[in-house]
C-alpha cells in the first residue's frame, strides 16, 4: 500500500519574463519533504528568478508554485508562513543588535511564548552570542548571513528557501551555517537553496538541479546528476567552458 506524500514545494509550467528576456521557461519542478535541495547553474540562468517566485517575491507570468501543498496565488498569507527566506540583496533593519532583530521578527510573526529560547538557541549555535551588543550595522557579512538565517528560522517554517547562503563567508561561518541546516533538515525541515559553490552543494545536497537558460537541464540525486565525475565538472560541461585566450604580453 502506497501513501501519497505532499511535496515540500512544486512548481508547475512556471515562467516569468522581463521585457524580451523570458528568465524561467515552463519549469517544472517536485521536492520531496525533508530534502536538502540545490539549485545550481551559470549567471542567468534563471536560478535566483525562480527563488524569488518560490519565495514570494515575485509573481510568474505562468504556471503555479505550492509549498507543502499551499498554493502561492490562492492561500497567500499561509504561503508565506510556511517559508522561511534569506535572499541574496534583502536588507535587514541596521539598527538594531541580533537579538533585538530577533524579537522584532518574533513579535511581527506574532510567534507563541517560547520565541526567547528559539532565539537564544539560535543565537548561540550560530555564534552571535559573542556580540551581544554589535549593531546590525557592524556585522561582517558571514554575521550577516548568520542572523538572516536565524531570523528565516525563528517561526520554523517547513521550507527554507536560500539564496547564496554560503557566498563570500570565511570557513567557520560555513561551518555553522552547515550544522544548523543539517539540523534543520533532520527534523524533518526542506532546504532549497543555490550556490555557486559546488563543493558545498555535493557534501550537503541530497538532490540538485542544474538550470541554463531557464531551464532544468537535468535533475535527481547528487550521484545521478554527477555520473561518476565531480558535480564541478558536470556543472562546467553544462555550462561550456570558454576557450582560453593567449595574451603574449604576459609571456
Amino acid at each position: 500500500m502506497t501513501t501519497d506524500v505532499t511535496p515540500a514545494v512544486q512548481l508547475n509550467g512556471l515562467s516569468k519574463r522581463f521585457g524580451t528576456h523570458l528568465a524561467v521557461d515552463a519549469i517544472d519542478l517536485t521536492v520531496p519533504p525533508g530534502t536538502f535541495f540545490g539549485i545550481v547553474g551559470p549567471n542567468g540562468a534563471g536560478k535566483s528568478t525562480t527563488l524569488a517566485m518560490i519565495a514570494g517575491l515575485l509573481t510568474p507570468d505562468s504556471g503555479s508554485v505550492t509549498v507543502a501543498g499551499i498554493d502561492a496565488a490562492t492561500d497567500r498569507e499561509r504561503f508565506l508562513g510556511s517559508l522561511g527566506i534569506m535572499m541574496e540583496g534583502l536588507s535587514l533593519p541596521e539598527r538594531l543588535t541580533g537579538s533585538e532583530l530577533l524579537e522584532y521578527t518574533a513579535r511581527l510573526r506574532r510567534i507563541g511564548k517560547d520565541w526567547p529560547k528559539r532565539a537564544a538557541d539560535l543565537l548561540e549555535i550560530l555564534h552571535l552570542d559573542r556580540a551581544p551588543s554589535t549593531l546590525i550595522v557592524d556585522y561582517s557579512t558571514g554575521m550577516r548571513k548568520k542572523i538572516g538565517l536565524a531570523v528565516a528560522l525563528l517561526h520554523r517554517p517547513s521550507v527554507l528557501v536560500l539564496d547564496e547562503p554560503f557566498e563570500a563567508i570565511d570557513p567557520v561561518s560555513a561551518r555553522a551555517i552547515e550544522g544548523l541546516l543539517g539540523q534543520y533538515v533532520a527534523g524533518g525541515g526542506t532546504v532549497l537553496l543555490s550556490s555557486h559553490l559546488m563543493d558545498v552543494v555535493e557534501r550537503t545536497c541530497e538532490r540538485v538541479a542544474l538550470i541554463k537558460d531557464g531551464r532544468i537541464h537535468t535533475e535527481g540525486t547528487i550521484d545521478a546528476v554527477r555520473a561518476g565525475r565531480s558535480l564541478n565538472d558536470t556543472f562546467v560541461d553544462l555550462v561550456g567552458a570558454p576557450a582560453n585566450s593567449e595574451i603574449t604580453w604576459l609571456a
